[in-house]
C-alpha cells in the first residue's frame, strides 16, 4: 500500500452526499502527524446519518466518514507511537470534520491516538469502537456514583443496537441483574445469551403516562432518548441512577419534577468525546474487569463497498449488535 489505498469518500452536497469508492494517496487526507493502517472501522448511527446527509453531521465535502477506527501505526511524530503499535481512534471530529475510518489509511494528530491496552486485539477495539466505549463510560460513571450489583436491577434501552447490546454484555459480566427494553422482543434468546434476565417490549413505554410509575430500577443505561428516557425517569427506584447518551428516539424529554424531588432520581449525561486520561482509564477496564464476553456474537463484518446499503439498514433499525467494516478484505 505504498502508493494508493482504497477509501469511501463523500462528494457533492452535505445534505445529499454521493459516496464514491476511490483510490487515494496520503496527500489527499486531512492533515496529521500520525499515519495508521486501518484494519477495521465501526458503522455507527452517526455514520449512517452522515452517509445519508441527515442532521447536518458533515458540513464540508469531500470527506471520508467513519467516526471510529482501529489499526496499527505506520509512522508518527510521537516517538511513543512506534510503527506496528495497535491503536484506536474515536471522537475529536474524526469522520466528520476530519477524514475518518472508511479508508485503508488514516492520518490524524498523535494526541488523538490511543494505544490499545494489553488484552484487546485491533478487531476487539473496532467492535467496541465509540459505541462500546460510550457504554463502558456510562457504566464507569454510574459506578463512580455508587452503583453496584447489590444495588438492584439495571435496565438498558435500545438493547439490540451496538451501544445497547454491548452495555448488556458488560453489565452482566460485572454481575448486574440486567433487563432490556427493545423493539425486537422476539430475540429474547439472543438477549438471554448476552446475560439479560428480562426482555421488555418497547411498546410499554407509552402505555402509561402517569408522572411516576412502579419503582423498579437501581440503574439504567439509555441509548435512545425520547419516550424511553421519559419512561426510565418515571420507573427508577429512590436514588436511582440513569446514564443517558442516545437521541435516536427523539430529542425531547417529557417528564415532571416529581421523580427527582420525591425519589431523588439522578440523570447523568454522557459525552463520549472525553479527555484522553479518562479514555485510557475506561479502555483499560474494557481490557480488564469490564472485558466483554460475547464480541463475536455481537459482530457482523462487511466490506467497504457494502457501506451505503449498511447506512440504510442502520437507520431502519435492521442491525443487531455492531456492524464493522473489515478494511483488510
Amino acid at each position: 500500500m505504498t502508493d494508493g489505498f482504497r477509501a469511501l469518500r463523500y462528494h457533492g452536497r452535505p445534505e445529499a452526499p454521493e459516496a464514491r469508492l476511490e483510490t487515494l494517496r496520503l496527500a489527499d487526507l486531512s492533515e496529521g502527524d500520525t499515519v495508521i493502517d486501518v484494519a477495521f472501522a465501526g458503522v455507527n448511527y452517526k455514520d449512517a446519518l452522515a452517509g445519508r446527509g441527515r442532521n447536518k453531521i458533515i458540513r464540508e465535502l469531500p470527506r471520508i466518514g467513519g467516526i471510529d477506527l482501529a489499526g496499527r501505526i505506520v509512522e508518527s511524530a510521537d516517538p511513543s507511537l512506534a510503527p506496528g503499535t495497535a491503536v484506536v481512534v474515536h471522537g475529536f471530529g474524526v469522520g466528520v470534520e476530519h477524514d475518518g475510518g472508511f479508508a485503508e489509511r488514516a492520518r490524524v494528530p498523535a494526541s488523538w491516538v490511543l494505544p490499545l491496552p494489553d488484552g484487546l486485539s485491533v478487531r476487539d477495539a473496532a467492535v467496541l469502537g465509540v459505541a462500546g466505549y460510550t457504554s463502558a463510560l456510562s457504566i464507569h460513571r454510574l459506578e463512580t456514583l455508587g452503583l453496584r450489583p447489590a444495588s438492584g436491577p439495571v435496565v438498558v434501552t435500545g438493547a439490540s443496537g451496538g451501544s445497547g447490546s454491548i452495555a448488556v454484555d458488560l453489565l452482566a459480566g460485572l454481575g448486574y441483574e440486567v433487563s432490556v427494553v427493545t423493539g425486537k422482543p422476539s430475540q429474547a434468546d439472543w438477549f438471554a445469551t448476552l446475560g439479560a434476565s428480562e426482555v421488555i417490549a418497547r411498546d410499554v413505554l407509552i402505555a402509561d403516562g402517569r408522572p411516576m410509575l412502579t419503582a423498579r430500577w437501581a440503574g439504567a443505561v439509555d441509548t435512545v432518548g425520547g419516550d424511553a428516557l421519559s419512561w426510565l425517569v418515571r420507573t427508577m427506584r429512590p436514588d436511582g441512577l440513569i446514564a443517558a447518551f442516545g437521541n435516536a428516539g427523539g430529542l425531547d424529554l417529557k417528564t415532571s419534577v416529581l421523580p427527582f424531588i420525591l425519589r431523588s432520581v439522578h440523570l447523568v449525561g454522557i459525552n463520549g468525546n472525553s479527555p484522553m486520561a479518562l479514555r485510557r482509564e475506561v479502555w483499560g477496564r474494557l481490557a480488564g474487569d469490564m472485558k466483554p464476553r460475547h464480541l463475536d456474537m455481537l459482530t457482523e463484518e462487511i466490506g467497504l463497498a457494502d457501506l451505503p446499503h449498511a447506512f440504510d439498514r442502520v437507520l431502519a433499525g435492521r442491525v443487531r449488535g455492531r456492524l464493522v467494516v473489515d478494511l483488510t478484505r
